[in-house]
């Protein structure tokens, strides 16, 4: 008898503490567009709308062909539907195709609507790194290069593509915050990479974590999550407003204090969750700022 996940796991194999992940970058493209005096409602909504479907479709996929390969039969860490037995491997792949499917559905919507069709490519290539990322015969993800794809998908495409679907241009103050969110992103998987070393290695998945070694990924962690202060120093000698982009710091601490300290396993897993957070909150702050 097929397994037949519940509603509960069904939304955290959705993995909703990823979603910062998705809402800040758009957040902050918002304040950058409000910015240039371009800002549109709908279009807003809709690239909020195709964010958050593409992150769960990640989730999913990600759930799915890790799965399969048994990368995640001892994972440490919130439920994998696949990896426990709860969801049938079909239902997750299903989910993931659903998810992606959406996002690109509402993505052409937007494209369509906003006039600049040269954005479907990057659409094209937001919706195929989803599913590489740990699906295919040779998933980049097991070479290291996930985090450069958060950067890339989570950070450049999703603040610029924010503001140039409303602007039909970007401006220093969107690249600013593209970078910081980048940033921000690429630090919550590392945290997450950083837990998963023993199980990774185990399951032969090579992630930049793996490579680096445990030392030099919890340095590159606290590189990360510095890089979008230094970005508010400097774009707020132009924009003073934006200090107070600083307020949510403190949210960083138990993270920084975690990894840094040496946390290992389940010690880890409020550092994303929390790292995450203070993202959120940075984008919405400098959005605030930068409308303002």
């Amino acid at each position: 008898m097929d397994p037949m996940a519940t509603v509960s796991e069904w939304i955290e194999g959705a993995r909703p503490r990823t979603l910062p992940n998705a809402i800040a970058p758009v957040v902050a493209g918002v304040g950058a567009t409000i910015a240039l005096d371009a800002f549109s409602w709908w279009r807003s909504l809709l690239a909020l709308l195709v964010a958050l479907s593409l992150i769960i479709g990640v989730n999913f996929a990600n759930d799915y062909s890790d799965g399969i390969r048994g990368t995640d039969e001892h994972r440490v860490g919130p439920l994998r539907l696949v990896g426990s037995g709860a969801a049938n491997p079909k239902a997750v792949l299903r989910a993931a195709l659903t998810s992606l499917g959406l996002a690109g559905v509402l993505g052409l919507t937007l494209v369509a609507l906003s006039g600049y069709w040269w954005l479907l490519a990057m659409g094209g290539l937001c919706i195929l790194g989803a599913w590489f990322y740990t699906g295919g015969k040779k998933p980049y993800g097991y070479y290291g290069l996930g985090e450069i794809a958060v950067f890339v998908f989570f950070g450049l495409a999703g603040v610029l593509g924010t503001v140039y679907v409303q602007a039909g241009r970007v401006s220093w103050d969107a690249l600013g915050c593209a970078v910081a969110v980048g940033s921000f992103s690429m630090a919550v998987l590392v945290a997450n990479n950083l837990r998963d070393i023993p199980t990774d290695i185990e399951a032969g998945k090579h992630t930049l974590a793996t490579r680096m070694g445990d030392g030099g990924t919890r340095k590159l962690y606290l590189t990360l999550v510095t890089v979008p202060y230094v970005l508010t120093v400097l774009m707020g000698i132009w924009h003073p407003l934006l200090f107070i982009a600083f307020a949510p710091t403190p949210l960083l601490l138990k993270p920084i204090k975690a990894v840094g300290g040496g946390g290992k396993g389940r010690e880890l897993i409020p550092a994303l969750r929390d790292t995450g957070m203070a993202m959120l909150a940075w984008a919405v702050l400098s959005a605030v700022a930068l409308a303002l």
